[in-house]
């Protein structure tokens, strides 16, 4: 199977986070980098079909030339080769914009499978993904946990909602968007991290590829949060008020 992996660079989730003084985005001068989570599975995923069913894994991102380090990491983790669309002015395009670049990169490759991400930790859109098959013309599922080959086509593992999984028949050539859990996560090993320094990174730029990069959404603020303190007093037992909390931090707060 030839399978490309769409990754993205997204601000480390312990990084602290500023306003930049357009007010449009925030500061990236001195933030840490990381891949974004849900990609890293979609990159795993990708990794254990080519395990089982041999063939190759390219990686492909659209960034700056700090991207590089995030491509480095997928090929350090067993990824063949990657694919690096230098592109500086990523925060004026929208999830359509990036769409069209990815899916301009990844039609001369002609892979059988592509694997993004469910959404980014940074906008969390979850658009990239499902535009990217539109304009490739390819069938595509989200909310994937897990997929397996059978024969010409693949069989997937969808997550639902209240601990419902859907299971789905799909042909080959296809596009999926992949949720967190499914796997765990590899680390790179050291041999891997020597290897990765040895293969290719293709760098495409954005006038290469000409695509349509007119934004048809456009982000003009951004804010951080406002801090608010409020006082819930649960009636009731203090059995009725213990089996409240429990519903509120389950999906309310959502911490369990």
């Amino acid at each position: 199977m030839k399978i490309v992996v769409a990754i993205k660079q997204v601000p480390d989730r312990d990084a602290p986070v500023c306003i930049a003084p357009s007010g449009r985005w925030i500061d990236e001068s001195d933030l840490q980098w990381a891949m974004n989570e849900p990609d890293a599975y979609a990159l795993e995923e990708a990794l254990l079909l080519k395990e089982k069913n041999g063939g190759e894994v390219i990686v492909l991102s659209v960034g700056p030339e700090r991207v590089a380090s995030v491509l480095r990491e997928a090929l350090a983790k067993g990824a063949d080769r990657a694919i690096h669309v230098v592109c500086d002015d990523l925060v004026d395009r929208d999830a359509l914009g990036v769409a069209h670049l990815l899916a301009a990169a990844i039609q001369p490759e002609n892979p059988d499978l592509v694997l993004t991400g469910l959404q980014s930790e940074d906008l969390g859109l979850g658009q990239t993904g499902v535009i990217v098959a539109e304009l490739l013309g390819l069938p595509h599922a989200t909310l994937i946990v897990h997929v397996e080959k059978t024969g010409d086509g693949i069989h997937v593992k969808r997550e639902l909602e209240e601990g419902w999984f859907q299971f789905i028949e799909m042909p080959l050539p296809a596009v999926l968007t992949m949720q967190s859990g499914g796997n765990k996560l590899r680390y790179a090993t050291l041999m891997g991290i020597k290897r990765a320094k040895t293969k290719d990174v293709h760098p495409l730029t954005a006038a290469e590829l000409a695509v349509d990069s007119t934004p048809v959404l456009l982000l003009e603020q951004v804010t951080l949060p406002k801090k608010q303190k409020s006082t819930h007093i649960l009636p009731g037992t203090a059995k009725e008020a213990a089996a409240a909390l429990v519903e509120k931090l389950k999906f309310e707060v959502r911490v369990l």
